[in-house]
């Protein structure tokens, strides 16, 4: 039997009706499961089953993103030079120049949130204008579960990276921004580092909003930008009640109001990470993912109904 969410019982609640014991930290996934709809437990064995399952494919996705995050990289791990205003830097024994950034969003039609449009920007690091474009829309078969963004978004996105890769095109990115989280995510693992694990690219994570991750709050992190303090800095870290440093918060640019939030992805230290954004913003958001963005909406609603491109 299937009832709305707002008509479900806490998960916790249903399992103990029936008996089952579930980990702890399965709950707030299953709470929010298949977009506000979950299945309402009685001791029928079909609901039970169903239970069952949903309770097995959240535990399978955390044993995936174990096993990929055993491959993260959180240093330096790329062979270029950061441009700098400063053309007598040199970086040790790298001779090759950061020529190519990525970018990757998708964006979702209104009246059907499965529709989506994946988009890969290629940019000039120098003049940060768009070099070459890859679009592809597809219907999303997997619900958006918090935690889990890239069990939905990365197959489509790779899809992208692959096609280049697969034609030798000369525009393969060096570098990826994802719109999303890198090591700033509820199990450090957010779609930035799926991706870059997976691509094998250095990747950096851009979020537009604060993951609650070790008592860090959005509201929190605003108070403390706009301390008195802080009122010159363009940027604080984000340091949980662990100690741990989860990322920064920075302000991309003085007419911004709100930061965006950076943390690494894969294959690059943060201080890199905050190099490259800051040398990538125009406005808010850092070009390539702003490009990706824009992009993205502009090609879905031009083939929006256009059958022939779902998949």
């Amino acid at each position: 039997m299937i009832l709305p969410f707002e008509k479900m019982e806490a998960p916790s609640r249903c399992a103990d009706r029936i008996g089952l014991s579930i980990p702890l930290p399965l709950i707030p996934n299953l709470t929010l499961l298949m977009n506000g709809w979950c299945f309402c437990c009685s001791k029928d064995l079909q609901s039970l089953l169903v239970f069952i399952l949903v309770l097995l494919t959240s535990y399978l996705a955390c044993r995936a993103q174990d096993l990929l995050k055993g491959k993260l990289i959180v240093e330096d791990d790329f062979t270029w030079i950061i441009p700098s205003h400063d053309s007598s830097s040199l970086e040790g024994f790298k001779t090759e120049k950061l020529k190519y950034i990525g970018g990757v969003d998708i964006s979702f039609l209104k009246e059907d949130p499965s529709t989506a449009c994946a988009a890969l920007v290629i940019l000039d690091a120098d003049t940060l204008n768009v070099v070459h474009e890859e679009f592809d829309v597809t219907k999303l078969q997997i619900p958006y579960v918090p935690g889990f963004l890239a069990f939905r978004e990365a197959p489509i996105l790779l899809g992208l990276l692959d096609k280049l890769k697969h034609n030798a095109h000369p525009f393969y990115p060096q570098l990826l921004m994802v719109d999303g989280n890198g090591l700033l995510h509820p199990r450090g693992f957010g779609l930035a580092c799926h991706l870059g694990v997976l691509a094998n690219l250095p990747t950096i994570g851009i979020g537009k909003n604060l993951h609650h991750v070790d008592g860090l709050t959005q509201s929190c992190v605003r108070q403390c930008l706009e301390a008195r303090e802080n009122c010159d800095k363009d940027l604080i870290p984000l340091i949980g009640k662990s100690g741990n440093i989860w990322g920064v918060a920075m302000r991309s640019s003085p007419s911004s109001s709100k930061p965006i939030y950076i943390s690494t992805g894969h294959r690059i230290s943060l201080n890199s990470a905050i190099r490259i954004v800051k040398l990538s913003c125009k406005f808010r958001v850092p070009e390539p993912i702003r490009q990706a963005d824009i992009k993205s909406k502009v090609f879905l609603q031009k083939f929006k109904g256009s059958a022939h491109l779902m998949k």
